[in-house]
């Protein structure tokens, strides 16, 4: 355990305590990313090894983390070489009793991967400070002594200033399949009603998981995938991927998704995939002051007055002024009335902004899974 800072980039300073990977001492390479608040009181596993945190500090709202421990199936990537997306966590007080056989501490679980951990972190008085304020860059680091001087400080800050935004970067690149993979787990239905052909962006296990629970097959195809590599593909349907970062980099992705939903093919889209449909159906994108990431945000459905309670995870939001008239809300989300969700009314388009595989949960959502399929076997007849 080591005294070490977290430095936002307006300058405001939290000391904790590391575990996990220890912070590199100031100039060392320290790890700087954007830092966002997760809502979920457990899943602390599933929320590092989502993809879609790639470029991001989670801060846990929720005051004890780790006392269950980690184990390789609460893993949420698909096969990457480094399991754990995020730069660091951040938690008020992290478990350090027994544990269930087989399994190992957060704090060796990061320590194993090269994660910085901060514990005894005032994560209340932090969170406070990013819904106030926004989501903003920080940086993380150790210093010689137990406090921080006036030039350590500016120097600090200088070094989180200069590093780009979430908006700036790339953030799917490493994260995604570079080539094209047929059934990415096992476990696929033998004998598939339907196929999917699944673009990835940095997707979650459960996403695959749960079409083949519903005997769909899955193709991955990585993000640079033509249109007519898709529609030549034999699949029923294409569906767009969760990942990080902003949609509005990816016009390409755009591009390609709109000469697809041109030629008639259903498409879907979960998060990030949601966003892209936007831009491809002629609508835009913009960044939320601080996001959505929790497991405990409802969504109400425009069309049955349904409320669900939802797994999320972004930080962009459609702009409901910038849709066409041919796209229909189909979900709202209840604490700030964004859309997490649309459909069209003239072709088989449907996508969600929240994640309907839930990991962490709640399931109240997993239907979304029913509703793509459904519409995916109309098309197919």
């Amino acid at each position: 355990m080591n005294t070490s800072f977290l430095l936002l980039e307006d300058g405001t300073v939290f000391t904790a305590t590391g575990f996990g990977t220890p912070a590199p001492l100031l100039g060392k390479k320290a790890p700087i990313a954007e830092v966002v608040f997760n809502t979920s009181m457990c899943g602390y596993q599933e929320i590092l090894t989502d993809p879609s945190y790639h470029g991001q500090m989670v801060v846990m709202t929720y005051p004890h983390i780790g006392n269950y421990g980690c184990e390789a199936s609460f893993e949420e990537h698909l096969g990457l070489p480094k399991p754990i997306s995020c730069t660091a966590l951040l938690v008020h007080s992290v478990y350090t009793g027994p544990l269930p056989p087989k399994r190992v501490s957060l704090h060796d679980y990061l320590l194993t991967h090269g994660i910085v951990g901060l514990c005894g972190v005032d994560t209340r008085a932090l969170t406070i400070h990013i819904r106030n304020k926004g989501a903003q860059r920080a940086i993380i680091f150790r210093t010689e002594g137990k406090t921080l001087s006036r030039s350590e400080h500016e120097h600090a800050l200088s070094l989180v200033r200069a590093y780009p935004s979430v908006s700036e970067l790339d953030l799917i690149e490493g994260i995604s399949t570079k080539c094209v993979v047929r059934d990415p787990l096992s476990g696929a239905p033998k004998d598939a009603s339907l196929r999917f052909a699944v673009v990835d962006f940095g997707i979650k296990r459960s996403i695959v998981t749960e079409l083949y629970r519903r005997g769909v097959a899955v193709t991955l195809f990585p993000p640079t995938v033509l249109s007519e590599d898709i529609l030549r593909s034999g699949c029923n349907a294409m569906l767009l991927s969760n990942g990080p970062g902003d949609p509005e980099r990816l016009q390409d992705v755009v591009s390609m998704t709109k000469q697809v939903i041109e030629a008639g093919f259903p498409v879907f889209g979960i998060c990030l995939g949601h966003q892209l449909i936007t831009w491809a159906l002629g609508g835009s994108t913009k960044k939320m002051k601080y996001g959505h990431h929790g497991g405990n945000h409802p969504v109400v459905d425009t069309q049955t007055g349904a409320c669900f309670v939802t797994s999320q995870n972004h930080s962009y939001a459609s702009e409901t002024k910038t849709l066409p008239p041919s796209a229909t809300v189909w979900f709202r989300n209840a604490n700030d009335n964004s859309i997490e969700g649309l459909f069209c009314t003239d072709k088989r388009v449907s996508c969600v902004q929240f994640h309907p595989e839930a990991s962490p949960g709640p399931h109240d959502a997993t239907w979304i899974f029913d509703r793509f399929i459904l519409d995916a076997k109309e098309a197919s007849v």
